[in-house]
């Protein structure tokens, strides 16, 4: 019971710590990245669908995103559902390619992106320990109905706060890898 709880516990830890990096990863820097258009859509047929299903999003270069539609008539539509997606990119139709340059990044708003990052990864704290909370809460149920012994509990609580400041940890790394990425020029 105890090694399931903590199975559990360690899985929701992980899946916060995945939410958070997939958060993080919308934030962005002055890098290209082909995941920067996977929220932009575009009307297709009728119905809105992501630009990766109706093009192919490539890396041109450091700072630049290629965008080839499948169908060449849906290259004005494309550029448009990127020019108006708020993520501050200009698009440059030539020919059927679609070349989305990133613009440099001005020191304020580093440091704004930088107080959006660290509200994510606090977030994703709260979350790691909510996830302790409902394991200890687990653990002083299973010792209030006498499933398990005093002694069994207190390990089962001093281990999941092992792997609750492992997790955390690993969200601190990940803060600091993407202040350091927002930081460089």
């Amino acid at each position: 019971m105890i090694s399931d709880i903590q199975k559990t516990a360690e899985g929701k830890m992980q899946r916060s710590l995945e939410v958070l990096k997939e958060n993080l990863s919308k934030v962005r820097t002055g890098r290209a990245h082909t995941g920067l258009l996977d929220q932009v859509e575009v009307e297709y047929w009728g119905s809105m669908v992501p630009v990766s299903q109706v093009a192919n999003v490539t890396l041109l270069d450091a700072r630049t995103i290629g965008v080839k539609p499948f169908e060449s008539n849906m290259a004005a539509k494309v550029e448009k559902a990127i020019r108006d997606s708020n993520l501050g990119l200009n698009p440059a139709a030539i020919g059927d390619l679609i070349r989305v340059p990133m613009p440099m990044l001005t020191e304020e708003r580093r440091k704004d992106l930088i107080k959006v990052v660290r509200g994510e990864v606090e977030e994703g704290r709260v979350s790691i320990r909510n996830v302790r909370r409902d394991a200890n809460d687990h653990i002083k149920k299973l010792l209030k109905d006498k499933e398990i012994s005093e002694d069994d509990a207190r390990r089962a609580e001093e281990n999941i706060q092992k792997l609750t400041d492992k997790a955390i940890a690993e969200a601190d790394k990940i803060l600091e890898a993407k202040e350091a990425d927002l930081m460089a020029i």
